[in-house]
């Protein structure tokens, strides 16, 4: 299994953007073929965050045209959405314990790595070298793959 972070979302989406091509093809490929993979919660609203926000795009989506999108993907029949476990706080421990100086915005990526630790799936496809400090996770950059 694997876990496709924001960045490869956005890029998936905006045709305009040059990593559109690429990460399209590798999102159309998930959602088709019958091998789980994965999303959180967190990451379909950073999605959100991101295609919405005035400073990031000329011309933001409005929220309704990014949800259009989050519901295509939710009708992905091998799509699974992460959350939390009772595991959940022990695995944080661990995780500050196997990541020194966790702190800011890595914190956001943290709960994805938790997440992804405590179900079991070490693959994730990001542009995000931040996740590189997780040594329990393989990330593999989805415009080199």
């Amino acid at each position: 299994m694997l876990l496709a972070d924001t960045n490869v979302l956005v890029y998936a989406a905006n045709r305009g953007m040059p990593e559109h091509a690429r990460c399209r093809a590798l999102l159309d490929g998930w959602r088709a073929a019958p091998t789980p993979w994965c999303l959180t919660w967190g990451i379909l609203y950073e999605f959100l965050r991101v295609v919405t926000h005035r400073r990031v795009f000329a011309r933001p989506w409005t929220a309704a045209e990014g949800w259009r999108f989050v519901e295509a993907l939710l009708a992905s029949p091998s799509l699974h959405i992460l959350s939390e476990t009772s595991r959940h706080a022990a695995l944080v421990l661990q995780t500050m314990a196997d990541v020194p100086l966790l702190s800011g915005n890595l914190l956001h990526d943290a709960h994805t790595a938790v997440l992804m630790r405590e179900h079991g799936i070490r693959t994730i496809y990001t542009r995000d070298t931040d996740f590189h400090r997780f040594p329990f996770l393989e990330v593999i950059d989805p415009l080199r793959a």
